[in-house]
């Protein structure tokens, strides 16, 4: 079953996912979509230091097998993407990044790499598929003789799946446990009826990207364009635990620097409505009549039933968690109120 991006739809998709397993996937309708998520792309960089000068974790931290979320930043601190970073060797990494900012992204890598590091676009050499939910383990586990329970969150490996090559790595976008796996895409469709097929008796159903938006969003995640984009820094956005300034020099240090030293003018909250009505993303927020932010992403919360959403407002007191806020939801508003994120935990 295939689902349209579509609020009645998605809720069904979402309940789904966090009951079980699920592939996620794009209605194929939608070309250019399901590209995104068949051909996810993937970059490869050797030597360590570029990746440390673009990005702004500390990849000298990781593993071999290891994977890292980070930012690929400006010179003034902000986003030029968010990605995952995979060490698959010494020096050797492997990148994923969001598809829409792919030659954007490329081409800032290649910008800044004053270190002779090798750099290719392999995009077009993977395809990904992602299955996630509480059984995907067990589902993906029939396709392949690699051991999926040893792989910890954030790691990864190679092997066969089907017979087909593959790296296969214990991620994912949904806050639910799953992997993510990279293979030719020549397979892609026949992995993905086989992972279909060796699902089916545990209810594996396909899920579009409207689905994983509800997913991310209730385990607050940020999205590109949404939570972050070239104005926003990751302080701003909660996403302070991937700055590490104490590794040395990299693209926007002395800005982060300095906006931790000084404090952030913005910072991100969660909400539920406490009146009728859903926070959609651009939604101005107001507090006593005065527009103060934005929503940056909003939805229906199928896990609780509530209609949630997640703004950027005002740094400093009065937006702690209780405190209310009103919503333009078009010719009206709609109260509010501030709670802690995430707004959704799986079972451990």
């Amino acid at each position: 079953m295939l689902f349209e991006f579509r609020d009645f739809v998605l809720d069904e998709a979402a309940y789904e996912l966090r009951r079980r397993g699920d592939l996620i996937k794009v209605d194929p309708k939608v070309f250019d979509m399901l590209a995104y998520m068949l051909r996810r792309p993937g970059q490869l960089v050797t030597r360590n230091e570029l990746v440390q000068h673009v990005c702004c974790n500390d990849a000298s931290r990781l593993a071999v097998g290891q994977a890292q979320y980070t930012g690929l930043m400006t010179e003034r601190g902000t986003f030029v993407d968010d990605l995952l970073v995979h060490k698959l060797a010494e020096a050797h990494y492997f990148l994923v990044v969001n598809a829409a900012n792919r030659e954007k992204d490329f081409a800032h890598i290649r910008l800044h790499n004053r270190f002779a590091a090798q750099v290719e676009d392999r995009s077009d050499a993977y395809a990904q598929l992602a299955v996630q939910g509480p059984r995907a383990l067990a589902i993906l586990q029939q396709l392949t003789p690699v051991a999926l329970a040893p792989i910890r969150y954030y790691w990864f490996t190679s092997g066969p799946v089907l017979g087909v090559p593959a790296l296969i790595a214990r991620t994912g976008y949904t806050g639910e446990d799953g992997f993510e796996i990279y293979f030719d895409p020549a397979q892609a469709v026949r992995l993905w009826e086989a992972l279909l097929e060796a699902g089916r008796a545990a209810g594996l159903v396909p899920c579009g990207l409207g689905a994983r938006n509800t997913l991310r969003l209730e385990a607050g995640m940020a999205l590109y364009g949404h939570e972050i984009d070239d104005q926003t820094t990751p302080f701003e956005a909660n996403l302070g635990w991937i700055v590490k300034l104490g590794k040395g020099e990299f693209l926007g240090r002395a800005a982060l620097e300095a906006q931790k030293r000084t404090g952030v003018p913005r910072q991100l909250v969660g909400f539920e409505m406490v009146e009728a009505g859903i926070g959609r993303d651009g939604y101005a927020v107001l507090r006593n009549g005065a527009v103060i932010g934005r929503v940056t992403s909003g939805s229906p919360c199928p896990t609780s039933g509530k209609n949630i959403g997640m703004a950027s407002v005002p740094a400093g007191p009065g937006f702690e968690p209780g405190a209310e806020l009103d919503i333009q939801i078009r010719q009206r508003t709609a109260r509010a109120r501030i709670v802690p994120l995430p707004f959704y935990k799986r079972p451990r």
